[in-house]
């Protein structure tokens, strides 16, 4: 049995950072503001999944706080009700469908349904009632073991051309309008809104730098601006402009082959960890075999953003914000306007990224290619809590044609290779990061490096074997999101605070309850408060779940437990409607497991029906009172 976990595969080479090597970790207290302020109307967006609330501020979280644990089924604080609004295999397009069938699946009914492993989430409101909106969701991986009988055994080679082109279906993202009534809410089955959008079917267009680069020209697009869909859509954003940003993340998994050393290919290949494939659509699908197509592997890793308004519209993949494996792409507005994009590369040892836009968001303007032009920063975090964003241009520093980069667009293609060369940071696993609308501060999460050996410790990573991961604050000054001059400080180091070894840094006010490990998403609720999503909190003894994080005021770095997945899952996309009534979450991977199959999953959440496999889903969470998630006015 195979166990589907690409953040378990380090990058090729261990770099190594230029920051002082040491081996406490430096907590260098910076001013902090008592009272945390609610979002800003700058932006003039308030049909956006960036848009601003009437909320008031709330400094602290009140609910009543769940147990650790590990149980087939999901947990929500007592006064809390979670409904499953979207399962795998659920129709969108067709009332008349009928109900998904497992032992029935295929390509063609896969496309009509909502897909697997949903990840990130955004919803964009369609009105200002907020009692209708598009859900935007990501279908990160496929699972073949759990979505189909007998694959297990002998996989790969048991997967056959049938069950790739289902898993493709099943893949990329859904777009899916949703309405409030009766006090929940439910899919719009059949809208005109509702779009699939997989790997394969979905033509998407290359812009910015590197369009139409040689390197990105293969035999079924020999322009180089043209590509069949998007794969491995982890995390993402909505911009002030209320598109979908698709992070595309761990795309070398999915190509066979190997190319000769002294391949033009060759180097780039091994940076991004090709030839380890665990998705083998290579086996049937000529072009994720790179000894086919060597330059099919550039064409993704990119961000993609699409127009979740029109199910006709093209998506763009925007190679000016870089190619690697992107988490996410969470974005906010300078005071002077520009747009600001925080990107993660989720690999040991990769990097923090921003990019800033050339040109100034305008609100009700034209902003549709707003993303092609800026510059793209790559993260250097120093041990005086200092942080300098690196620019990775063309042509300064090392960027040149002697160290192989002879354009912008090669600089892009490579921006592993770019980063390594200016000295930025190599990080634990950075994956979301989550910038404040208005106060500068910017969290990062590190999920975990247990690959990080006592001679690499550095100030901004300071464990070894760090099997718990941190979060990071970012602290930009004066609220100026594109200074290239930072500081930082680490908010928690997470893992067991009883535990005098693990080196877990909490706010002694955290509960038994209140820790976790391996720290993968976060969210921000109307009121600017901090949720953080886990994936590989299991490692620690208990289900992985999303618990809130106290930012502000003596409460600071203090964990609150409030949901618990089932056994086997991760959560994923936490995503709060503008007015902070509604919590939605992804739960991913329900029921996998060492040893677990389609015939013997962990558990067959949501269904618990016998004929049913586990089924990723989307959970829509409120206080039944009708007050704010995580919030009480007793």
């Amino acid at each position: 049995m195979i166990m589907f976990d690409p953040e378990d595969i380090p990058s090729n080479p261990t770099v190594t950072s230029d920051s002082t090597v040491i081996s406490d970790l430096i907590h260098a207290r910076l001013k902090r503001r008592t009272l945390l302020v609610g979002f800003a109307s700058a932006a003039g967006v308030a049909l956006t999944g960036c848009s601003t609330s009437s909320v008031e501020p709330v400094l602290g979280f009140s609910f009543p706080e769940i147990s650790r644990g590990s149980d087939e089924t999901h947990h929500v604080p007592e006064g809390y009700t979670a409904d499953v609004i979207l399962r795998w295999g659920d129709p969108l397009f067709d009332e008349n469908a009928g109900e998904f069938d497992p032992l029935n699946q295929s390509e063609a009914e896969q496309l009509q349904r909502f897909g697997f492993n949903n990840d990130y989430i955004g919803f964009v409101p369609l009105d200002k009632s907020g009692e209708r909106g598009l859900l935007c969701v990501n279908h990160e991986y496929t699972a073949a073991w759990l979505m189909f009988p007998s694959v297990a055994t002998g996989f790969p080679q048991s997967l056959t051309l049938e069950h790739v082109m289902t898993e493709m279906a099943a893949q990329g993202g859904s777009v899916v309008e949703l309405k409030f009534e009766q006090g929940r809410w439910m899919p719009v089955i059949g809208s005109s809104y509702n779009r699939r959008i997989t790997p394969h079917k979905t033509p998407m267009q290359v812009t910015g730098p590197a369009a139409g680069h040689d390197r990105l020209k293969t035999s079924a697009d020999p322009t180089g601006t043209r590509v069949a869909g998007t794969m491995n859509n982890c995390a993402g954003g909505i911009t002030p402009w209320g598109t979908w940003l698709m992070a595309e993340e761990n795309f070398n998994l999915y190509f066979q082959g190997q190319l000769p050393a002294d391949h033009p290919e060759a180097v780039n290949h091994e940076r991004y960890g090709l030839s380890r494939s665990l998705m083998f659509w290579g086996l049937h699908v000529a072009r994720f075999n790179v000894e086919n197509e060597p330059n099919e592997p550039n064409r993704f890793g990119w961000i993609v953003e699409v127009d979740p308004h029109d199910p006709e519209s093209i998506p763009k993949k925007r190679t000016a914000l870089g190619r690697f494996k992107h988490e996410g792409a969470e974005t906010v507005i300078a005071p002077d306007g520009r747009v600001v994009v925080y990107m993660g590369d989720d690999q040991r040892f990769d990097y923090v990224y921003k990019f800033v836009s050339k040109r100034a968001y305008e609100a009700g303007g034209d902003n549709t290619d707003l993303l092609d032009e800026g510059t793209l920063y790559v993260a250097r975090f120093d041990a005086d809590g200092t942080l300098s964003w690196l620019a990775l241009e063309h042509g300064e520093g090392p960027l040149t044609d002697e160290n192989g980069f002879n354009s912008q667009a090669e600089v892009l293609i490579e921006t592993r290779r770019a980063a390594d060369l200016l000295g930025a940071t190599p990080m634990d696993r950075p994956e979301d990061i989550q910038p404040h609308p208005t106060d500068g501060r910017v969290w990062v999460m590190l999920t975990n490096n247990n690959l990080r050996k006592p001679e690499q410790v550095d100030a901004a990573n300071p464990r070894a074997n760090n099997e718990t991961g941190h979060i990071i604050e970012i602290v930009e000054p004066a609220g100026d999101f594109t200074a290239t001059r930072s500081a930082w400080e680490i908010l928690v180091a997470c893992g067991d605070p009883a535990d005098p070894d693990s080196g877990a840094t909490w706010n002694s006010e955290t509960t038994s309850n209140g820790w976790f490990g391996s720290p993968d998403n976060g969210a921000l609720d109307a009121s600017g408060r901090l949720w953080v999503a886990t994936d590989g909190n299991e490692k620690t003894g208990a289900a992985d779940g999303l618990w809130s994080v106290e930012t502000e005021g003596p409460a600071r770095g203090t964990g609150k437990a409030f949901f618990r997945a089932p056994v086997g899952a991760e959560v994923c996309g936490p995503q709060f409607t503008p007015d902070g009534t509604t919590l939605f979450l992804s739960v991913q991977h329900p029921g996998d497991g060492q040893g677990a199959t389609y015939e013997t999953p962990k558990t067959r959440w949501p269904d618990f029906s016998e004929q049913m496999p586990p089924r990723p889903s989307v959970v829509a969470i409120r206080q039944d009172d009708g007050n704010p998630v995580g919030y009480s006015d007793k």
